[in-house]
């Protein structure tokens, strides 16, 4: 992060320290702690729902950090200089800016990045730097922190504002619009690659991975609490930090067995064991509530608009729905479906079943012709890109609906109206986004 020199005025507005007593910090290289953290109380005025992160950073002074530098254990890395040359309302947009970085994870992003895309070498580790700052500089500045000259935005980059840095990293390559953000170092807070002067696990005053946790839930906590005063990148992270994204098939699963194995699911009433109420009601034989093992009838969307590659991952996810009932297949059903429902096939070997369709899509025939099977299923997985018009009414019998992921879901999809705009999957059923 650069900044430009502060103007040589006789005394600090903000801290009120006389400029003689800067000039001698400056000449003895010591570090202004009494500006720092005057920088810091005026960040934390301006975004107090980021208090608690701010007051989470140990800072460590360092003359080998050319301004301000976090590493991956919330540590906070300054130079003397750099503190002694930069006005207090900027050090506190710089205090911000470090610890977005960790309050977003840009290291463990980075480091994710980097393995899945094969980037290597401090190249490479700049762009990241580059595109976490594209990320957060559109959130950090304004309201209060003017925006640094020098400090890196999408617009340097030609690039559009309130994206990722995952997105940012595929837009851009190191060459003449990056040449002036050769100086910039943010710490292996932000890009994950350790510095010389990190002082690593074993160091002081770091944070562990669980008291790090509790930082964010903090942040997120202040930033759900007042909503309306947060910038939407802000929003966003905050759900995010509640509700971790988690693996689809896992979702997937664990819906189906939910609904497989709750209440009523594959529950009768049986004469074949008295009820040992019996036993009251002399003269009366009463039947017992037994549970027998779920059915599960799997609807496929094999309209046109779901492609080859979804239907092959849709058998592969009716083998692992067979699995979520214990393994049992000739519990569970395929019925492919578009416009008009097709048989009904039982599960003995998922590659075996023909995905037959092409056409539009109503999986209401699919809903009823499932329900119509005898025995009646107990769970019914619906796996589509949602582009269907719905039962009107719930069917008597849980529903999972498994969604292929659409870059823009339920645009317009029908020929004959374009302005037509289909609902979404019904509150009664479980939702689970695939892919």
């Amino acid at each position: 992060m650069t900044v430009r020199p502060a103007r040589e005025e006789s005394e600090n507005a903000t801290t009120g320290q006389p400029a003689r007593e800067e000039s001698e910090n400056a000449t003895t290289g010591r570090l202004d702690r009494e500006k720092l953290y005057a920088a810091r109380l005026h960040a934390v005025r301006v975004r107090p729902y980021l208090a608690t992160a701010l007051f989470a950073l140990h800072t460590v002074e360092s003359r080998d950090v050319p301004t301000m530098a976090v590493d991956r254990h919330w540590r906070c890395y300054v130079s003397a200089a750099f503190v002694d040359r930069t006005p207090v309302h900027e050090l506190a947009g710089v205090w911000v800016h470090e610890v977005t970085h960790l309050l977003r994870d840009h290291h463990g992003r980075s480091d994710r990045v980097a393995r899945e895309r094969g980037l290597t070498g401090s190249g490479e580790r700049l762009r990241m730097n580059i595109a976490a700052d594209c990320e957060i500089n559109d959130d950090v500045f304004g309201e209060g922190l003017p925006r640094p000259e020098g400090a890196v935005h999408p617009g340097m980059l030609g690039l559009p504002e309130g994206q990722l840095m995952e997105d940012y990293l595929r837009q851009f390559q190191l060459g003449l619009r990056t040449r002036d953000a050769g100086w910039l170092d943010c710490g292996s807070g932000a890009d994950g690659l350790a510095r010389a002067w990190d002082l690593g696990a074993d160091g002081a005053r770091g944070l562990s991975s669980q008291e790090q946790d509790a930082v964010r839930f903090r942040v997120a906590e202040a930033i759900t609490g007042r909503p309306g005063s947060t910038p939407a990148g802000w929003r966003r992270w905050a759900e995010e930090a509640f509700h971790p994204p988690q693996a689809w098939r896992d979702l997937l699963g664990s819906a189906v067995r939910s609904a497989a194995y709750g209440s009523g699911a594959g529950d009768d009433y049986s004469y074949g064991r008295p009820s040992r109420r019996s036993a009251s009601v002399p003269g009366a034989v009463l039947p017992s509530l037994r549970r027998s093992p779920p059915r599960v009838s799997v609807v496929i969307d094999t309209s046109g608009s779901v492609s080859d590659a979804e239907l092959g991952s849709a058998l592969l996810e009716v083998a692992a729905i067979a699995r979520a009932v214990g393994g049992r297949r000739d519990l569970v059903t395929v019925l492919p479906c578009d416009a008009a429902a097709r048989i009904v096939h039982p599960l003995c070997r998922a590659e075996g079943i023909p995905l037959m369709g092409g056409g539009g899509t109503d999986l209401r025939t699919g809903f009823a012709a499932a329900l119509r099977a005898r025995p009646r299923p107990d769970v019914l997985v619906v796996l589509t890109d949602g582009q269907t018009p719905w039962p009107s009414a719930r069917p008597a019998c849980r529903t999972v609906v498994g969604l292929f992921p659409r870059a823009r879901r339920f645009r317009s999809w029908s020929e004959d109206d374009p302005d037509h705009v289909p609902a979404g999957p019904p509150e009664w059923a479980r939702v689970v986004d695939i892919g």
